[in-house]
């Protein structure tokens, strides 16, 4: 049985560059969404999987975007990536939250996912704020990021974070190996791709990222889903694939 928890994070630009290559995933394995760090549909994606909208920042929440938010028949909605390089206060995200996020919750039956931060100390203290501050109303998914070079240390800081709100799921709505060397990305990402699959708190998850080219120059080159031609890498392949993965 295939235990379907893939996100594919299919870059925003690839709809204007190569949205053929939509047609070349594989639905039928382990991939069961899609995102794309906005709220406006990928319409090369066909409804051949589930989309996941994000309010990515606090822009999202007016004009355009926040309209597609209001008329997606999509179940589950992000809610900021990595607000706290933003400059965006828990406090002022949580009163945000209370006045758009929720509504979409009692009114439309939207599931929601916190606040994605980094895994980094000002990305554990934010959280942890937020958290305290929507108790009363709080997201139905604990969203997560995770960089680093270890396997084992990905998956410790999971459990950490599962640990402290035990009542939501997570998604990982964005994590890789940080590593240049292919040999361990490879290694850090069959690790965790077989360690997620087998836990039951763990709803989705998503291996960052699939785009022509690396976001910017933290990201490992080794770790890309997608070559400079936009052909799938070695890695896409697997991910697409193989369950359990292998070395």
């Amino acid at each position: 049985m295939v235990i379907k928890k893939r996100c594919l994070l299919w870059d925003w630009t690839n709809t204007k560059n190569c949205p053929q290559m939509m047609d070349k995933v594989d639905f039928h394995g382990p991939f069961v969404s899609v995102s794309n760090w906005n709220t406006w549909y990928p319409t090369e994606l066909k409804h051949r999987a589930p989309f996941r909208p994000m309010v990515r920042l606090e822009a999202q929440l007016s004009g355009q975007d926040w309209q597609n938010i209001l008329d997606s028949t999509e179940a589950i909605i992000h809610y900021f990536n990595e607000p706290e390089r933003a400059n965006i206060s828990a406090q002022h995200a949580a009163d945000l939250w209370h006045r758009q996020m929720v509504p979409l919750r009692k009114s439309k039956g939207k599931k929601l996912v916190s606040p994605s931060c980094s895994n980094d100390q000002a990305g554990q203290a934010w959280i942890a704020d937020f958290m305290g501050r929507v108790r009363n109303s709080p997201p139905n998914y604990l969203g997560l990021h995770y960089y680093g070079t270890k396997g084992s240390e990905a998956i410790g800081f999971i459990q950490s974070m599962h640990k402290k709100f035990p009542k939501q799921k997570v998604i990982v709505s964005e994590i890789a190996c940080i590593s240049r060397n292919y040999h361990d990305v490879l290694n850090f990402t069959v690790q965790v791709t077989n360690w997620l699959d087998q836990q039951d708190w763990v709803a989705e998850y998503g291996w960052f990222g699939c785009m022509e080219h690396p976001a910017d120059n933290f990201v490992s080159p080794a770790a890309q889903l997608m070559k400079p031609d936009g052909k799938f890498t070695d890695l896409m392949n697997r991910i697409m694939h193989d369950q359990p993965m292998k070395v």
